[in-house]
């Protein structure tokens, strides 16, 4: 059954009164208050509620609180067993969930519960409805400014080993073993003891990891063989195949073997793939298929990150990460500028300037992001051309067709055809130039010509504005997203995550994401507050009053109005 508190309706008596002044004041400054003003309200609870039953079954936890839950152990890093703990007795997890009963059935959560809960918002994506729904409310509320935006990657990890090309094919044939050995006892037992003790039996199975580095291109081709007999074995029973198991043993040897024919024995053989030849998508663990490998980075995951920023270090404006999408390790940054802008315009946040490396902007992104109304700032990829003349030297008219050379002298004639350009230079004039060793113009049959095409000439636009003083000033800024990589990692750990597989890590890396954002709620407000509470309402300040003459009418001590409203409010008549 589903079990959901009326958060709207406001208590009679401030049910955290007893706290007093001081450290509900500290709570407030920080992020529970910020958690209890700002995010409980607007959490999309309704979503997880689909997935209970209203009128069978025993009470559910109380469902906000849950969610809510589910962020703040992703914005601390914290296990199962510590989220527990923290639930049942952190007087902060309770001032931001609203959690005011002292009872197990308030104030208590199992590890069962906490599982079962993230699990279902793993399988449904609930997690971006709610990053998505917290950073547009914050943004709403502490006026965030989303024209200048910033957008980068970092690498992270999934709780996997990290295997070889060996490991890869001894874990994937002990996964199969252990699940045929489980599930179909009796295929189990038809193969040879020799060959399952090989793989299952702890003695043996650690040869695998004293191989010799010479000895491992023969370590390899006996795994392979020994692969691609299971898989010819077993492909003729739909029920082993249709195992997930059985799908991996295929996915290695499609990835890791080359499966050649033998004329002369009309047998199959079995060749190991060069280093060289195996792709960056290739499996990494069984244990997280997901996973794949970056040349540079590694084996793991990446998450695209973009934020807003100011360039006036002096004003006092929130920054809100607006973007997180999570990606296996092998997608190039290049591919995420358009679904960023095409996500974000959705929204209504979308930038008017995006801040990002070279690898971000390639002239199909500039031109694209130029369609959705967006300037992409970004070096170009790629070392300028040396020397002391180049395309950009050169002036253009509007329609890209080329005026003068660097040294001031005139085509004889212009020409455009499909997106290419070409302009013809007197022969003479170009041969006497002391530039022309290292000038584009090349000589032709009727001169000395000129040929680009429009992406080359929007290239050499970019080249000649990147060594000015104002992009130099405007790109500066980019920088900036470093420091948010650090506190994304020192503060949430989204780095190494506890969890393996795509849907897994996009729910901790979107919910550390909203943790972030919140942290930078409560010190944004706690700044331009000064330090000081927020004024209060007319409803507040009378529970206030309420709360203090109730524990001066138990204290049985002589009281005065005065007296009352003086703690109670914080002023002197």
């Amino acid at each position: 059954m589903i079990r959901i508190k009326d958060h709207k309706t406001r208590y009679m008596f401030d049910p955290f009164g007893y706290l007093g002044q001081k450290r509900k004041k500290l709570l407030d400054n920080s992020w529970p208050g910020t958690f209890r003003d700002h995010v409980r309200p607007i959490l999309p609870v309704e979503l997880l509620a689909r997935h209970f039953s209203e009128d069978m079954g025993r009470p559910t936890n109380e469902l906000v609180a849950m969610m809510g839950a589910m962020i703040l152990q992703q914005m601390h890093d914290l296990t199962d067993e510590e989220t527990v703990n923290q639930f049942a007795f952190n007087i902060q997890w309770h001032y931001a969930l609203d959690i005011t009963g002292n009872s197990d059935k308030d104030a208590y959560a199992c590890p069962k519960s906490i599982w079962s809960i993230r699990h279902i918002m793993s399988e449904h994506d609930l997690y971006q409805p709610v990053f998505e729904r917290v950073a547009d409310h914050l943004g709403k509320v502490f006026d965030a400014d989303y024209s200048l935006q910033r957008l980068d990657s970092v690498h992270i990890f999934s709780n996997m080993r990290h295997l070889g090309r060996i490991g890869i094919f001894v874990k994937t044939i002990q996964k199969f073993l252990t699940n045929l050995k489980r599930h179909h006892r009796d295929l189990f037992d038809g193969l040879g003891r020799e060959f399952t003790d090989r793989y299952l039996c702890k003695e043996e199975g650690s040869t695998f990891s004293m191989v010799k580095p010479s000895e491992s291109s023969r370590t390899l081709e006996i795994l392979g063989n020994d692969l691609f007999s299971l898989i010819e074995r077993f492909g003729s029973c739909n029920e082993v195949a249709a195992m997930s198991s059985y799908q991996l043993m295929v996915r290695v040897l499609k990835e890791q073997c080359l499966v050649t024919e033998d004329p002369d024995t009309d047998t199959r053989k079995v060749t190991i793939k060069a280093n060289k030849e195996v792709a960056s998508d290739s499996l990494q663990n069984p244990s997280d298929p997901d996973a794949t490998y970056d040349g540079h980075k590694g084996k793991g995951y990446q998450v695209q990150v973009a934020e807003t920023y100011s360039r006036d270090e002096e004003s006092e404006t929130l920054s809100l990460i607006t973007y997180i999408e999570v990606e296996p390790a092998h997608e190039s940054d290049a591919n995420a500028v358009i679904p960023y802008l095409e996500a974000t315009g959705e929204r209504g946040v979308a930038p008017d300037e995006v801040l990002a490396d070279s690898l971000y902007g390639s002239d199909h992104n500039c031109e694209k992001a130029k369609e959705l109304g967006v300037d992409v700032v970004s070096p170009c990829m790629g070392s300028s051309p040396n020397g002391p003349c180049t395309l950009g030297d050169f002036t253009f008219s509007g329609d890209g067709k080329p005026v003068a050379c660097p040294r001031g002298h005139t085509p004889i004639g212009t020409k455009k055809k499909k997106g290419r350009f070409s302009a013809v230079f007197d022969s003479e004039t170009c041969s006497a130039c002391p530039l022309v060793g290292d000038c584009p113009v090349k000589a032709g049959r009727r001169g000395h010509y000129l040929r680009y095409d429009e992406k080359a000439l929007r290239l050499a636009h970019r080249r000649t504005i990147e060594n000015t003083p104002e992009f130099i000033e405007k790109y500066r800024f980019r920088a900036g997203v470093e420091g948010t990589m650090s506190q994304f990692d020192r503060r949430t750990g989204v780095k190494h995550q506890r969890v393996r597989g795509l849907k897994a890590v996009r729910l901790c890396a979107f919910l550390k994401a909203t943790g972030i954002n919140i942290y930078r709620a409560a010190a944004f407000k706690r700044a331009r507050k000064g330090g000081d509470c927020p004024p209060r309402g007319l409803l507040s300040v009378l529970q206030t009053l309420v709360q203090v003459a109730k524990e001066r009418l138990m204290s049985n001590s002589v009281f005065d109005v005065r007296k009352i409203v003086k703690s109670g409010l914080g002023f002197q008549f």
